[in-house]
């Protein structure tokens, strides 16, 4: 007969996943009502329905807010979110560090690079920034695997993705350096992240991929609690250790490198995300990664809801906010796992 606190363990993550749940849903509607035009919760609801009265002196500016700018935004927010905590999630098994995340290997630097040469040297907006943002992700974490291929083990890609991040930021520095001052101020907003372009048209170009990349990935847990082990463990337990890292950077890759063209660098979420629930609920990725993925959802759709109230009409880049409230908080987890 099992012990009577038996269920209440099993239970319990599934009372966080619902908890997380709840929450989410509670900064949606926060941050679809809040802003420059407030949105009552009344109305919220009743665009929702479709019952809003069309006489109503505001109803067609609160439609034209809640359906054109914010619902795509919160969505891509929850998107971006779980993403990033998905790709922390992968990228700390890998290395079996929980500090590491997927930027660790070039992608952000990357990323970042490719849209600074598309400002500075192309004079590029949105639609050739983006696309070299990704290409550099992609070539900066090409370069990274190839270089650390020549070391066993991940430490060598680790040292390669140092070398490679120290390469893409000098350069950033010499095209920051060339750069007039409207393009500082393009190279400065994107470094620091925004969800300001977030539209259906983005949403309906980048959804469907990440999602089916955050569905594989969470079908990677069994591989990543062997990982845990050590690669000699996991490889005796069966996984092909080589063609599984390469796979899981591939992942990482395919998952951020979009993500950090269209939204620019967002910092933290993949850290802090999937290293809180490891701390709350264990090491174990079949709870670990839904959990991390709510989490990081969490996360993101309320520091872009911060970002977008803090100084209205304005609006704070989200990156400062994920710093300003990620860096303290994950301190804080230091402190307390140094002293447990």
């Amino acid at each position: 007969m099992p012990p009577p606190h038996a269920p209440e363990t099993g239970h319990r993550p599934l009372r966080v996943l619902g908890l997380l749940a709840g929450l989410l849903l509670l900064l949606a509607f926060l941050s679809l009502s809040s802003g420059a035009v407030g949105i009552p919760l009344k109305a919220l609801l009743q665009i929702a329905y479709g019952a809003i009265p069309s006489n109503h002196d505001d109803a067609q500016l609160w439609r034209s807010v809640l359906l054109d700018v914010r619902l795509p935004r919160v969505l891509f927010a929850m998107l971006a979110g779980i993403v990033l905590a998905l790709a922390g999630a992968l990228a700390q098994a890998l290395f079996r560090n929980p500090l590491a995340e997927p930027g660790l290997v070039g992608i952000t630097a990357g990323g970042a690079l490719g849209a600074v040469t598309a400002i500075v040297l192309l004079g590029g907006g949105f639609l050739l920034v983006a696309p070299l943002a990704f290409a550099g992700s992609l070539l900066a974490l090409a370069a990274a695997y190839h270089l650390g291929r020549h070391q066993p083990g991940v430490a060598g890609l680790l040292l390669a993705g140092i070398a490679v991040n120290a390469l893409c930021a000098s350069l950033i520095g010499l095209l920051t350096y060339l750069a007039d001052d409207s393009q500082l101020r393009s190279i400065t907003f994107w470094s620091m992240g925004s969800l300001a372009n977030a539209s259906w048209h983005e949403l309906s170009l980048l959804g469907p991929w990440l999602l089916v990349l955050s569905l594989l990935a969470l079908r990677y847990w069994r591989a990543l609690n062997a990982l845990l082990l050590g690669e000699r463990a996991a490889g005796h337990l069966g996984f092909p250790v080589k063609a599984l890292r390469r796979k899981l950077i591939l992942l990482m890759a395919l998952m951020v490198g979009p993500l950090v063209a269209a939204t620019g660098g967002i910092g933290f979420v993949g850290l802090v995300a999937p290293h809180l629930v490891r701390m709350a609920l264990g090491a174990d990725h079949r709870l670990l990664l839904p959990t991390a993925a709510l989490t990081g959802a969490c996360a993101l759709v309320a520091a872009d809801w911060l970002a977008r109230i803090v100084v209205m009409p304005a609006e704070l880049p989200i990156g400062i906010v994920t710093g300003l409230v990620g860096g303290p908080f994950f301190i804080y987890l230091l402190l307390k796992g140094r002293g447990a």
